[in-house]
């Protein structure tokens, strides 16, 4: 039946028209943001997954950040620790050269007191942002000898998050304490008490950092066991050194690994969101050409309700 009223080709081209431009649409979006889901009515549970998993890389580069932070710190006293064992290596020769009979200690004793001052002035000076791990004062409120870096970020199952941190004790590592108390000490501010070899021996009392060569009391004696006592302190000072090295090395693996896993986190938030550009080209190019039978397709369906009017001449 031909009808002026309804013209049901028409309609059905012009549907068929309007889901070819709706798609198109969507395709063009696809290629203009290069995500196949930008939005969370475009797959509301794919968004969800990729806005969360956004977040969390966000706070992983902070995380990455913080263990830099930490890498810097233990760096600084790891080198301290390094600088400081030179320092108290030239003591010990100093102090066996003065056991030899006939030399001239107080010249000795004045490269010591040198070295001493360098030894104060190395733990001083380790200082980043702030924090001191060779200098302290484990009297003062809130110290604790245990520094903890942020290594991780964590999401559990149920969407509950946490962090995780390497913990560094920094105990071992102290060369110079000012606290008062009877433990709280240092490496290097230690004090050590020997008796002389006279016959009424007289105690002397001293440390690494102000043993002095020609105080009164100091004989031979004395001096020996200051050369092992500050050999001791090398030995300290080589498993401070040590301990700083490995936990150096964990912060660098653990910052290495935060960086890889913020890139496999990137990658699947790619594939679930991430348009493929080929794809979307080749289904652009086949819905223009829907686009334009489409449109002659409308165009003949119109002309066909013009042959009526044939009807009527």
């Amino acid at each position: 039946m031909s009808s002026i009223l309804t013209n049901t080709s028409a309609m059905t081209a012009l549907k068929s028209l309007q889901s070819t431009n709706s798609a198109i649409e969507t395709t063009q979006a696809r290629i203009s943001t290069g995500k196949q889901v930008a939005e969370a009515s475009d797959n509301a549970a794919y968004w969800s997954i990729a806005t969360t998993m956004r977040s969390d890389t966000k706070a992983l580069g902070t995380v990455q950040d913080a263990l830099g932070l930490g890498a810097a710190k233990v760096d600084v006293a790891y080198t301290g620790i390094n600088a400081t064992l030179e320092v108290v290596d030239e003591i010990k020769s100093k102090l066996v050269a003065a056991s030899e009979p006939g030399v001239d200690r107080s010249k000795i004793q004045s490269e010591i007191g040198e070295l001493q001052n360098q030894l104060k002035s190395i733990a001083e000076s380790a200082t980043f942002s702030g924090e001191n791990w060779l200098s302290t004062d484990s009297s003062a409120t809130g110290y604790n000898a245990t520094k903890s870096v942020v290594a991780s970020f964590n999401r559990a199952a149920d969407g509950s998050v946490s962090l995780a941190t390497i913990d560094i004790n920094t105990a071992s590592t102290v060369l110079f304490d000012a606290g008062t108390g009877a433990t709280e000490v240092g490496l290097l501010d230690k004090t050590y008490t020997a008796a002389n070899g006279a016959t009424t021996p007289a105690n002397v009392t001293y440390s690494v950092s102000d043993l002095n060569i020609i105080a009164t009391n100091v004989d031979d004696t004395v001096l020996a066991d200051m050369i092992s006592k500050v050999d001791a302190t090398l030995q300290n000072l080589t498993t401070a050194a040590s301990d700083l090295g490995s936990s150096k090395q964990r912060i660098n693996m653990q910052s290495e690994f935060v960086g890889d896993l913020m890139n496999a986190i990137d990658r699947g938030i790619g594939k679930l969101v991430d348009a493929d550009m080929t794809e979307e080209s080749t289904r652009l190019q086949a819905l223009q050409v829907q686009q334009q039978l489409g449109v002659q397709s409308l165009s003949i369906a119109n002309g066909n309700a013009q042959t009526i009017l044939s009807l009527f001449r």
